[in-house]
């Protein structure tokens, strides 16, 4: 069962999920339901990098957190003024359904719920994924696949 760090989710509120290597990002519409930019199968946004597109769903918390913790975390809150949590709800259920560009760098989970939050994209992901790259980024992606590849092959074996 997944673990909730910190206060409960508010209509609004960006959450973000711990994956081995990666965070996927969602945010929280209310009713136990994010929505978040992630591959068919609704687990990761990570397989869809290799396809440039990545559908917008709505899902149940639980479902996405898929075994692994998860938090409320508003990280930009101090530095950009967020929308009204009804703006921000409104606009992800708006997107549900709807297939979008991806991309690692610019168009990511944490890109697509920043905008919907803030108006703008961020990807703290995107920063420290450069750092990564000019230390050993050849074996940092093999090991991100590897990774992903075992936690999909398990989910599908259950």
């Amino acid at each position: 069962m997944p673990l909730a760090s910190g206060s409960p989710p508010k209509p609004g509120d960006l959450i973000e999920f711990i994956r081995p290597l990666y965070q996927h990002w969602g945010i929280y519409v209310g009713d136990g339901y994010v929505v978040h930019l992630t591959d068919q199968e609704g687990w990761s946004s990570l397989s869809s990098a290799l396809g440039g597109t990545a559908i917008v769903r709505k899902d149940l918390l639980e479902n996405v957190a898929d075994g692994c913790n998860y938090r409320v975390n508003n990280k930009y809150d101090l530095k950009v003024q967020p929308y009204p949590p009804e703006k921000v709800v409104q606009a992800a259920m708006e997107l549900v359904g709807q297939t979008l560009p991806y991309s690692v760098t610019s168009s990511n989970c944490e890109h697509f719920v920043t905008a919907m939050r803030y108006g703008d994209r961020f990807s703290d992901q995107v920063d420290n994924a450069s750092i990564y790259a000019a230390v050993g980024g050849g074996a940092l992606a093999a090991t991100i696949a590897f990774v992903y590849a075992f936690m999909r092959n398990k989910r599908q074996n259950q």
